[in-house]
C-alpha cells in the first residue's frame, strides 16, 4: 500500500525551499535599480582607477600549485572518515589506506621532481 500522505511534510518543505530563492531573485530583479554606463563595465580595484586590461594571462604554475593543493586537500576528506572508524574496519582497511597514501606520496614526489611545487 502506497501512503502518499506520509510525504506531505516533505513536499511542503520542498515547495518552501524552492520558493524562497525564486522569490528572492524575483523581488531583487523587480526592485533593483538598473543603471548602465561605462562606469558599470569597468573592473573594480578598491576604488582606484583601473590600469590596463582586466584580462591578463596567468602563468601555468599558479594552476599547477592550485591543482596539487586540491588533490591533497581532498585526500584529507577521504582519510578523515577512515581515521574515525579505524578500530571497526580492521587490518584490511588499514592496508587499503596505506596504499592510498602511498599513491599520493608517489604523486607528490612526481610533482616535486617536475617542479610544480617551486615558486620562483
Amino acid at each position: 500500500m502506497f501512503l502518499l500522505p506520509k510525504y506531505d511534510s516533505f513536499w511542503l518543505f520542498l515547495l518552501i525551499a524552492s520558493l524562497i530563492p525564486v522569490s528572492a531573485f524575483s523581488i531583487s530583479k523587480i526592485l533593483a535599480p538598473v543603471s548602465q554606463g561605462p562606469e558599470k563595465l569597468t573592473s573594480y580595484e578598491s576604488g582606484i582607477e583601473p590600469m590596463g586590461d582586466a584580462w591578463i594571462q596567468f602563468q601555468i604554475r599558479y594552476y599547477m600549485f592550485a591543482l596539487v593543493f586540491v588533490i591533497f586537500d581532498v585526500e584529507t576528506v577521504f582519510l578523515y572518515p577512515w581515521a574515525m572508524s579505524f578500530k571497526e574496519l580492521g587490518i584490511s582497511a588499514f592496508i587499503e589506506a596505506l596504499i592510498f597514501v602511498l599513491i599520493l606520496i608517489i604523486g607528490l614526489i612526481y610533482a616535486w621532481r617536475k617542479g610544480a611545487l617551486e615558486w620562483s
